[in-house]
């Protein structure tokens, strides 16, 4: 199983090849110490702790230096380790942590004996719809948890509290879930989704939920996708931003509201680099570094300096040095080259790591930190930096 290493470029992971070349070339070091930690809200002991203790400043969970990637979802989470292990906790009512129980646990438990899982995606948006999508090493997709609207893929809106194989193909890339419904990337370049689709997000140009999953459209061109509540946006190679769905809040990007069953392209620019969703908002890189943000901002979740929704992309500040993102229920958080991390928007819980339940409706640092690789922002954030 090839070793991953987290890298800050716009997110994403090294193969263990990619890691030596750039070893190697001097552009990255691979981090030796990769420590996981976790601040926000911890009722169902979500950020790993052993506790149900809130913490509004980032508090180091456990003595391992092994952690690569990490999903924080609501009221749960998750981690992988440097040994392709998998590792949850928290809330775990519909069996979402994948341990074969309705148990929640307030540390780390490893699911199943495994040492080839790659990539894992939790819900993060509704505490009724709780479930968690991964991909192996070896080009396989697993789910499991909450099933009502068919979102995990397997046919059926049968519930399961531990990992079960989607089909059989081992070529998925990517993974993005939310709400009820997922988008996924292949290594083709073809674009898939599944689960629930009242109001179009499947993309399929219906309104017909799916329990299985279904290529949107014939393209292969489709480069990252991101799931929204009851919405889609997604990048092709091109360079091109494209969104479907319901745009309640004016999330799709296209100016106003409505609702669109296919993908329709947010205006023309070629520069789209990279894409998350905290709910009913987006944010967004561009290639030139520029970050870029739309959609609902009750909480200053857009990072724009005030509380105004917003129909179409703005930009966020004119810095040009933005890297790697990521959304949770109404905040967003991104880590820069330089290994800094920013986050803004809702904090009641001190998910935002500043040390207080303040809301910042424009981005600010967490803490001094240079070295902070990989980030899920949600209620309970989770975050690894390799001091």
């Amino acid at each position: 199983m090839p070793i991953t290493y987290p890298y800050i470029q716009y997110g994403g992971i090294w193969t263990t090849s990619q890691a030596t070349d750039a070893v190697a070339s001097g552009t990255w070091a691979v981090p030796p110490t990769p420590k996981l930690y976790a601040w926000g809200q911890n009722n169902y002991g979500q950020l790993g702790l052993g506790s149900t203790t809130a913490y509004s400043s980032p508090k180091q969970v456990g003595t391992l230096t092994t952690w690569l990637t990490v999903s924080s979802g609501l009221y749960f989470a998750a981690a992988i380790k440097s040994d392709g292990t998998l590792w949850m906790w928290g809330r775990n009512n519909q069996g979402q942590l994948g341990l074969g129980n309705t148990t929640s646990y307030s540390s780390p438990k490893q699911v199943g004996a495994l040492t080839n899982w790659s990539k894992i995606s939790t819900e993060f948006s509704s505490a009724a719809t709780p479930f968690t999508v991964a991909i192996k090493t070896d080009g396989t997709l697993w789910s499991w948890g909450y099933n009502a609207q068919g979102q995990l893929g397997l046919g059926n809106q049968t519930y399961y509290s531990s990992p079960k194989q989607i089909g059989v193909l081992t070529n998925w890339l990517t993974l993005s879930n939310q709400y009820n419904h997922v988008i996924s990337v292949k290594t083709d370049g073809t674009l898939w989704g599944w689960g629930g689709n009242a109001q179009g997000q499947l993309g399929l140009n219906n309104r017909t939920n799916y329990s299985s999953p279904k290529q949107i459209g014939a393209l292969n061109n489709w480069s990252v996708a991101t799931a929204a509540t009851n919405a889609t946006l997604a990048i092709q190679t091109n360079g091109t931003l494209w969104a479907w769905g319901f745009s309640s809040f004016g999330q799709l990007g296209r100016g106003g509201n409505g609702k669109y069953s296919s993908p329709v392209q947010v205006g023309s620019l070629t520069n789209w680099l990279n894409i998350t969703s905290s709910r009913y908002s987006m944010l967004a890189t561009k290639t030139d570094g520029t970050l870029w943000s739309w959609g609902f901002n009750s909480f200053g979740q857009l990072g724009l300096g005030n509380t105004t929704n917003y129909s179409s992309p703005k930009q966020v500040g004119s810095l040009t040095n933005w890297s790697t993102i990521s959304g949770g229920r109404y905040v967003f958080a991104s880590i820069k080259p330089d290994g800094t991390l920013w986050m803004w928007g809702n904090n009641t819980q001190g998910q935002l790591g500043f040390g207080n339940t303040t809301y910042y409706s424009s981005p600010k640092q967490v803490g001094s930190l240079t070295s902070w690789l990989n980030i899920s922002a949600n209620y309970g954030t989770l975050g690894i930096a390799k001091t």
